[in-house]
Order: C-alpha cells, then sequence, then structure tokens
C-alpha cells in the first residue's frame, strides 16, 4: 500500500523568472550534484538550495509568485469551445461523477522526481464526452485560477486514459500549493504539462502553445523525449 502521508513541501512560491533561473541550475545538478548544491548556498542563500533537485520531495512553483486561494465551495470548472454542451461543474459535481485512483511519478523538468503520488479525480476524456466534442476539434487547452499560467494537450493526448482532472492528492483534497483544490494531472508527461489551480477547459480547433512553451518548452513534454527548452532562461516580463 503506498504512503499517504504528503512529502514535505517548500512553502515558499517560486516566481518566473527564480524558476527559470532555477531550470537552468537544475539542469547542471543532475550532472554536478552536491557542487551545484553548494554554490546555490553560498551565492543563493540556504532557501534556494532546498529547491534545487535531490531527494523524494516536491518544489513548489508558481509562475506569479503566489497560490489562488479557491474555496471548494466557490469553485468551479468552465467547459466550452467546441462542445454541444458547454458547462460548469462545482468541486461537488466533479466528485459526483465516476471516478478512478492511480499512483504515479511526478516528474520535474528541473531534475527533481517525487514517486508513488497517489491521485483521484475524473478522467479528461469523460469529462470530454459529458460536453460532446464536435466535429472539427483537434486540441483541448486549460486556463488557470492564477490568471497567466495556460497548458494545452492534443484531442489525443487528452484521452489518455491516465489524464485526470484531479481533486484529491494522498487521499485529501488537493492543497493549494499542489495547485487544488483541483489540478490537471498529466503523468506520461513533465510536471509543466499539470496545470495547476485549474479552471477551465476549451476545445479548439488548433493547438494553442501553453505558457512554458510560449517560452521555450516543447509542447509535447513526454518524459522520455525532452531535449529541453530552446533557451533556458527566456526574458520574462
Amino acid at each position: 500500500m503506498d504512503d499517504k502521508a504528503a512529502p514535505p513541501i517548500a512553502k515558499s512560491p517560486v516566481g518566473r523568472r527564480l524558476f527559470l533561473g532555477l531550470v537552468a541550475l537544475g539542469a547542471g545538478g543532475i550532472v554536478f550534484g552536491e557542487s551545484v548544491q553548494n554554490f546555490a548556498s553560498t551565492k543563493l542563500g540556504s532557501g534556494l538550495a532546498s529547491l534545487l533537485p535531490g531527494g523524494d520531495h516536491f518544489r513548489i512553483y508558481s509562475v506569479t509568485g503566489s497560490y489562488p486561494r479557491i474555496p471548494t465551495k466557490k469553485y468551479q470548472l468552465e467547459i466550452g469551445g467546441l462542445v454541444d454542451k458547454p458547462m460548469t461543474l462545482s468541486f461537488d459535481d466533479l466528485r459526483a461523477l465516476p471516478s478512478i485512483e492511480m499512483v504515479k511519478a511526478f516528474q520535474c523538468v528541473t531534475g527533481w522526481r517525487v514517486p508513488n503520488v497517489s491521485w483521484k479525480g475524473v478522467q479528461l476524456s469523460h469529462l470530454l464526452s459529458m460536453a460532446g466534442v464536435q466535429k472539427g476539434a483537434i486540441a483541448v487547452s486549460f486556463d488557470s485560477y492564477d490568471g497567466t499560467d495556460t497548458e494545452s494537450l492534443t484531442l489525443d493526448e487528452a484521452h489518455i486514459p491516465d489524464v485526470i482532472v484531479a481533486y484529491e492528492m494522498y487521499g485529501q483534497t488537493v492543497s493549494r500549493e499542489h495547485g487544488g483544490p483541483v489540478r490537471l494531472v498529466v503523468p506520461q508527461m513533465y510536471g509543466y504539462k499539470s496545470l495547476k489551480w485549474l479552471k477551465s477547459i476549451h476545445v479548439a480547433d488548433q493547438q494553442v502553445p501553453g505558457f512554458w512553451e510560449q517560452n521555450g518548452y516543447p509542447v509535447n513534454g513526454w518524459l522520455d523525449g525532452w531535449t529541453g527548452p530552446t533557451d533556458p532562461n527566456p526574458n520574462l516580463t
């Protein structure tokens, strides 16, 4: 049986510029290990060093430098675009739908990995079936409650069975820090594809690159096909 106790997390949010700096350091850390950790401790401070790859712990990132606060009683998920039945689902609506539970590793592009993460939620394919995808649709885009982060999947990727809209993690409601109360989980891709604080699902006739893809990351972030961003430290405003 998997361990239900959530791994320790770093409590301070990591903004866009700092995160991209950690990408570069993380890539080096995979090769140089402790030397990168020592450099971070000396030059950046021990607080940042604790966020670098190493150990089975989550590092919490936020592209805005803060975490949205969405009470479960006020949560709403909008599903629209090229669908027959646009809908808005509450947190309770999601919990009432057929669910699946799974235990998967979570892999970040910066190098760290957390094994045996337990999730519970609704298959994205089920939600798309409920809404009724129209002819001509080829992709699905996602917006976050943080007002900045976005993601996308092809329609085929969206129908992979373990791609879910998750509302539980380690047997509890997904925490605010981990992107709750509801987030996307795409286990076969790097963590940036698993959008946190999921606000809306939009079915479209073209795939629109998400926030990180617009800054150099692959649109298809498959775990076995990662080649790195074209620019490990793009100039974000």
